[in-house]
């Protein structure tokens, strides 16, 4: 009898196992990994986040053999599966793993092994569709994107940037991209003050997104060049409504 099992959606697994070390993990006992291709694995070196789960299962007459399917999430936001083929039809009945990089290979791998002539033909039926992986908002540049933003939140000047937990989860960022935000217009640029407001957005290791907020404006007493760093784009923007009405009560 076959017992068909789908996931429902695509998620980064809880497991303290990194990706890298389930990959490992999964390369180590299979008999056939030395056949995967190069491209492959090297797509799986970038790899955030993974999810594994049984897909299909036989057991009859003593033998029997499970399919799991291991999906990792790689930074570029695409998605690749590496098929687990589980069985105890060798002599010794020692269970033998093999793995496949698409259900073509993993159907012929199944198809020889010498299971009772009752078991049924392998299929792969689709009960629910995986949700898609979404990904990333932004295009990213690996860079020393942690050292990036130790120096951005070190040149803000504003006592409410934000605090030593964003800057200990930032650690991890590998890659970030810089963009000027347009919008609502603020109050400064309507009275002459110049100010810029851009997104600081970082790709971390966990596959997470976080983004700070920089403005960059003259709204001092003096005219002075400031720099401050918000944690959200509305803390941004109402922080400079703020200063300049600030300015704009000095002036008056």
């Amino acid at each position: 009898m076959s017992v068909p099992y789908e996931t429902t959606a695509y998620e980064p697994a809880e497991s303290p196992e990194s990706p890298e070390e389930h990959l490992a993990r999964l390369l180590g006992r299979a008999l056939n990994s030395f056949e995967l291709p190069d491209e492959a694995l090297r797509r799986l070196d970038c790899a955030l986040a993974h999810d594994s789960s049984l897909h299909s299962a036989h057991h009859s007459a003593g033998l029997h053999r499970e399919t799991y399917r291991h999906t990792w999430l790689l930074a570029d936001g695409c998605a690749l599966t590496l098929w687990e083929l589980v069985h105890n039809t060798a002599p010794g009945s020692e269970p033998q793993h093999e793995v496949y990089v698409d259900e073509e290979e993993l159907r012929a791998a199944t198809a020889r092994l010498p299971l009772p002539s009752d078991a049924p033909d392998f299929e792969l039926p689709v009960l629910v569709q995986l949700s898609p992986v979404p990904g990333p908002r932004h295009v990213y540049v690996p860079d020393d994107s942690a050292d990036h933003a130790r120096r951005l939140l070190r040149r803000a000047e504003n006592p409410d940037r934000p605090d030593a937990e964003m800057s200990a989860l930032l650690k991890s960022a590998f890659a970030h991209q810089i963009t000027q935000a347009f919008g609502r217009p603020c109050r400064a640029g309507r009275i002459g003050l110049g100010y810029a407001l851009y997104e600081h957005a970082f790709l971390l290791s966990d596959g997470r997104e976080v983004s700070l907020w920089e403005v960059e404006h003259t709204a001092t007493p003096d005219g002075r060049h400031m720099c401050e760093v918000y944690a959200s784009e509305a803390a941004a923007r109402d922080a400079m409504e703020r200063r300049a009405e600030q300015v704009s009560r000095a002036v008056q």
